[in-house]
């Protein structure tokens, strides 16, 4: 447990996952193509502390720049975590939300092609540097399809905002009165 770091902090380089080990975790949905903009927000004061995207796509990922969260069941490559499936993206959620966060995902509709693209932007923008998190996924929403005047922020909270104002938006809230120290996790995750 001594190696998770705080959230909001750049993560340590990570084992790059190889074809092999994405290809084997890959996650077709059957939901409806969809971006979902997941925030951190810190309890004491409001404020944004990581964000991240989820793609619902050719297939499931979750593209989480320069994120702590890892799992064994989820290769990485770059900063996009493959075989995101529901299971693990609640596991995802119960990672993030603790005691001092809670998390807020925000799920748009999108055309299949736009998912597409979006998938292909994340696949480009390799590893993150610190703090860059919500800069790194509204230059990718820019270059969408209707996505064109999103902000270019820092600020998660900013991010979440403007994701807000787009039409068909659904939300939903995590809250959790966790330990900090994830002690309550089940490492052996099994889907």
């Amino acid at each position: 447990m001594a190696g998770l770091v705080v959230l909001g902090a750049c993560a340590q380089p990570t084992p790059q996952a190889g074809p092999v080990e994405i290809a084997q975790a890959r996650h077709v949905s059957s939901a409806p193509p969809s971006l979902t903009l997941v925030t951190s927000i810190r309890n004491a004061d409001d404020s944004g502390a990581h964000s991240a995207l989820i793609i619902n796509g050719p297939e499931r990922v979750v593209f989480n720049p320069a994120g702590s969260w890892r799992h064994p069941l989820a290769p990485e490559r770059g900063d996009v975590h493959y075989g995101f499936t529901p299971g693990m993206e609640n596991w995802f959620f119960n990672y993030h939300a603790r005691i001092t966060y809670r998390i807020k995902a925000q799920t748009l509709e999108v055309p299949p092609e736009v998912a597409a693209q979006a998938l292909a932007l994340a696949q480009q923008v390799g590893s993150v540097g610190p703090a860059r998190c919500t800069l790194s996924i509204a230059g990718l929403l820019r270059q969408l399809p209707g996505f064109e005047d999103f902000p270019m922020t820092w600020r998660p909270r900013k991010a979440e905002r403007a994701f807000d104002a787009y039409p068909g938006v659904v939300t939903r809230l995590y809250v959790d009165d966790s330990p900090d120290d994830w002690s309550d996790l089940d490492l052996e995750f099994n889907d």
